[in-house]
Parts: structure tokens; sequence; C-alpha cells
């Protein structure tokens, strides 16, 4: 399972670097790693302007990322216009790599997208019980808050629940007012 830390959780320093392990990074010009590094671009749940969002990839790419974490993507069918725009404008500037994190099962059209989509963004308390429904195997799921006791426990999980990567951490990221990591929690149609 390929591991990818995002902006909340940085890996130690004794981490070896390899192909599978990638870095999400919040802004440009604070590469702290040799490993694969991928550019953050907040969609704001796909309230941000498409030319926003573009002078977001432009400002990536001319920092050298290998690709992009579209964080906060929409789920629903009305979504897919503007995230197919941006991944196609990303790749026509040599961004290949695209991880769609809508943080929860998305409508079936992302999937023609040809991007690794983020299924599970929340809590340990949350992971322990979801069902999974509408996830692939090969999705991502990103799980904090994990008593440091329980780190392998929840990787295991994880596999089970085939998670083609991610991470489970005992990091906690900032919650918003909304009690979810940037926003309230947003489904598929």
């Amino acid at each position: 399972m390929k591991t990818l830390f995002p902006p909340y959780a940085h890996p130690g320093p004794e981490l070896e670097l390899d192909a599978d392990t990638w870095i999400v990074r919040e802004h440009p010009g604070d590469r702290r790693t040799l490993h694969q590094s991928l550019g953050r671009i907040d969609l704001d749940w796909g309230s941000r302007s498409l030319a926003d969002v573009l002078t977001d990839v432009d400002a990536w790419r001319a920092d050298g990322v290998e690709g992009l974490f579209l964080d906060r993507a929409p789920a629903c069918s009305g979504g897919v216009g503007p995230v197919a725009l941006t991944v196609r404008l990303a790749a026509r500037r040599g961004l290949h790599r695209v991880v769609l994190n809508p943080g929860v099962p998305t409508h079936p059209l992302y999937r023609d997208l040809g991007v690794r989509i983020c299924t599970f963004d929340g809590p340990w308390s949350a992971y322990q019980t979801w069902d999974g429904d509408g996830t692939r195997p090969g999705d991502g799921h990103l799980v904090h808050g994990v008593p440091s006791a329980l780190l392998t426990a929840a990787r295991r999980l994880m596999g089970r629940r085939g998670a083609g990567f991610g991470l489970a951490t005992d990091a906690t990221p900032e919650l918003s007012p909304a009690g979810a990591p940037g926003g309230g929690a947003h489904s598929a149609d």
C-alpha cells in the first residue's frame, strides 16, 4: 500500500526514500523532503473559481511537484465538470499524478477521470464503523486520531478494506466549526 502523508502528518527524518511514499505539501516553496511531492489545492467542495484553482496549478507546476492533491473535492455529479477540467489542464502542464480527496465515496462519473480517489478522510472513531459503501479496492483512506497503541491495527484494517494508499496516524488535523477537516462532510448524489 502506498503511503500518503496529508499536510497535518509529517514523516520522520528516518523515513527512507521510496516511490511508494507521497508527501502532500501545503504551499509552494516549503519542500522539506526528497520524497514524491504532491501540491495541495483546496477545491472548497467545488466552490472555488476555476481561475483561482488554475493559478494554484501553475504555482505548483513552477515549484516542481510530481502531482496534485485536490483536497475538499466535490463528490456529487454536479462537480465532475470543473474537476475534470482541472485534471485535464494539470495534465497539459505536466502534472499527471492527481489524487482527488472528497473524503467520501464519489459519484461514479469521477472514476472516468483516471485519478486516484480518497474515499475516506476522517477520524479513527468513524473509520471503525464505516461500511465502505461506494468504494473500490485501491481507493485511499486517510485515518487520523488513531491512538498510538492501535496504529498497527488501523493499518491492518485499511488493508482488509482494500485501501490502495493512505495513512493511519495519531496526528489530528485542525477541525473547522463544522467538525470535519477543513469543513463539513459532503456526499455523492
